[in-house]
């Protein structure tokens, strides 16, 4: 069973409580003195702020809540015996509840379920309990900021004081560190493969899992706040090239490419075909590029199959092409990348690293020649001097 720990809050009575007790004071600084009530021995008597009565009334009950008012208390000797419970059951409540001290105008409102303490990897190795975690988070009733809230994050001022942060830390938290761990080491293998990219921290490279702060929610019939997979990228630039996506299900991934490009950066690259297509012809007809991303041609049914099939790929010829040009195929694509996906077993393997290695190497020419065709002008002069040649 998953440890726990109590999430403290304030209640909106006391969040209330201090706006009157604000309006108090100022009535006290006012000319409204002169109207207060006079008690024994002349003297005036200060009236009671609402928070002060409220918090004197306020007391914690041990099973996790917090009782507002004095009202319901049982007479001493009239107390009914308390339910049996099971050891491991008391120990779980008196840990997580009984050492927490509330201060006025908190509650408990829920338990932080606390990470696993074993099963997690070592040296970059993703663990199953990642890839569940990221599984609940399909589920719309888990995808949710309260769930999250008790799964997630939560401040330490609420932590038991016995209970030591690592004890403590939330299941997320724990999959993150993983999760940053792991690109970690494949952000080592990736500059030993390709010197091209630098080898930034993982803070800078690793994408957030929140939904909310994307465009495409405004868009999308699924509000879920979270995202279901953990992603990272890398490149020359510091955030586009090669990506990679942990997500359960066997639908982890690694891509590479221009995704959705810019119009001057999309104009550049066809402007490269057009003028010499050989570099990515070759690239994309290699036996291992092949036999990891497919056939160098579309799909007869539309699918994903190496750079085609996407869903941003022109029907037609792009403007000012003739629509039987012999690169046609090349010139409808928009976005000019591709990726290969593993199973839940593979991500789990301790040889994971060294089997995206592999891909890396095949992604390599595919990366660069993308990147020469984006930054580099096309020398005309030299394809037609070529052409004369030939």
């Amino acid at each position: 069973m998953p440890r726990t720990r109590p999430l403290v809050q304030e209640t909106k009575e006391a969040r209330s409580g201090y706006e009157s007790d604000i309006s108090s004071k100022v009535s006290l600084a006012s000319d409204a003195l002169d109207d207060e009530p006079i008690g024994q021995g002349g003297r005036r008597k200060r009236p009671r702020s609402a928070a002060s009565t409220q918090a004197k009334s306020t007391k914690a009950v041990s099973k996790g809540t917090v009782s507002t008012s004095s009202r319901g208390k049982r007479k001493a000797g009239h107390n009914s015996p308390p339910k049996k419970k099971h050891k491991a059951q008391a120990e779980d409540e008196d840990e997580g509840i009984s050492d927490v001290d509330l201060k006025d105008g908190q509650e408990i409102v829920g338990k932080v379920v606390q990470a696993p303490q074993t099963g997690w990897g070592s040296n970059g190795q993703v663990s199953q309990h990642t890839l569940d975690f990221l599984a609940q988070l399909r589920d719309p009733s888990c995808n949710d900021r309260e769930w999250f809230k008790l799964h997630g994050i939560c401040s330490s001022d609420s932590w038991p004081s016995r209970i030591s942060q690592s004890l403590a830390e939330p299941v997320y938290r724990r999959c993150e560190k993983e999760f940053k761990d792991f690109i970690e080491a494949f952000t080592e293998m990736l500059v030993s493969v390709d010197p091209q990219i630098p080898p930034l921290p993982p803070k800078d490279v690793v994408h957030r899992i929140y939904r909310d702060a994307s465009p495409q929610i405004r868009f999308s019939n699924d509000k879920t706040p979270y995202k279901t997979g953990l992603s990272a990228s890398f490149s020359r630039s510091g955030r586009k090239g090669i990506f990679a996506f942990f997500k359960p299900g066997d639908e982890s991934m690694i891509a590479a490419g221009a995704w959705c490009p810019g119009r001057d950066e999309l104009s550049s690259i066809r402007n490269h075909i057009l003028h010499s297509p050989d570099q990515l012809r070759e690239i994309l007809s290699d036996p291992e590029f092949v036999a990891n991303f497919g056939e160098p041609r579309p799909h007869p049914e539309g699918k994903r199959r190496s750079v085609f099939g996407h869903d941003d790929e022109l029907k037609t010829a792009p403007k000012g092409v003739d629509k039987h040009h012999k690169d046609i195929d090349l010139l409808k694509c928009r976005s000019l990348a591709v990726s290969r996906t593993f199973t839940d077993k593979q991500v789990l393997n301790s040889d994971f690293i060294e089997q995206l290695k592999s891909v890396v190497r095949v992604l390599r020419p595919f990366v660069h020649c993308l990147n020469d065709m984006i930054t580099l002008p096309v020398d005309e002069e030299s394809d037609s001097n070529e052409d004369q040649n030939d």
